[in-house]
């Protein structure tokens, strides 16, 4: 208990030491310097998003970097198990990214900013009208060119068997015809939910699959795309 207590005293005292950074952030977005609000938002987003990972004593093994797409926009597709989750793909893969997140996070102090800069969008799952707008505008920034992030099966597992994808999420790709890139996140749930909701230090893989190319689908193989990707990110999962 006293290491998740000082845990959350580091992250508290990086995110207030982090604060003139966002508002230098602010500033250039204000200015409309769209490219340097990037570049810079990116960088502090992922140094902080390491950190949150090194502060815990994990290790992290990330496996396929070079199945990344050289340049356009994507859809980042992976399993859930953990709060740590976001902050391992923010740091860990070097693509500027956003999320589509629950709608809770877009309460937190601090992170929620941070993450509005990255173009985050806050999903309630609950309000099918407000899911079906975010998915909308979740296309519209696939084709303006940033990449985005989607955790399909809308909850986390905690460590428990992987829940099944939500076809409706593909949209997000198929309607913006970027490629679909599987993630495999294993032992994210080990540092925290595992433990009894504790922090604690473990082993992390991240698998990054081959690129599914979305542009040339036809209607029938649109319809299984969520059951191909399931079977894609279930495949480096240790068997239950």
């Amino acid at each position: 208990m006293i290491k998740t207590i000082f845990w959350a005293i580091k992250l508290v005292v990086s995110l207030i030491i982090n604060e003139p950074s966002r508002l230098y952030a602010n500033n250039l977005e204000k200015k409309g310097m769209t490219e340097e609000h990037d570049a810079y938002v990116y960088n502090k987003v992922s140094k902080w998003a390491g950190y949150v990972i090194k502060s815990t004593g994990s290790k992290v093994n990330v496996y396929g970097l070079e199945n990344l797409p050289e340049d356009g926009a994507m859809l980042f597709v992976s399993n859930h198990q953990s709060n740590f989750d976001i902050p391992l793909l923010l740091s860990a893969i070097p693509i500027p990214k956003g999320f589509i997140a629950k709608k809770e996070l877009e309460n937190v102090p601090f992170i929620t900013k941070w993450m509005k800069h990255i173009k985050c969008l806050f999903m309630d799952r609950d309000d099918m009208k407000q899911s079906m707008q975010i998915i909308i505008e979740g296309i519209k920034q696939l084709k303006e060119g940033y990449s985005m992030v989607i955790f399909p099966e809308g909850t986390r597992s905690k460590g428990g068997p992987m829940g099944e994808f939500k076809a409706g999420s593909f949209k997000l790709a198929t309607k913006a015809k970027v490629p679909v890139v599987p993630l495999t996140i294993d032992g994210t749930y080990r540092l925290f939910e595992g433990n009894g909701n504790r922090i604690a230090a473990d082993t992390v893989n991240l698998y990054i699959h081959k690129p599914i190319n979305t542009a040339d689908l036809t209607k029938d193989e649109i319809a299984v795309l969520h059951d191909r990707v399931y079977d894609i990110v279930v495949s480096k999962l240790p068997k239950h």
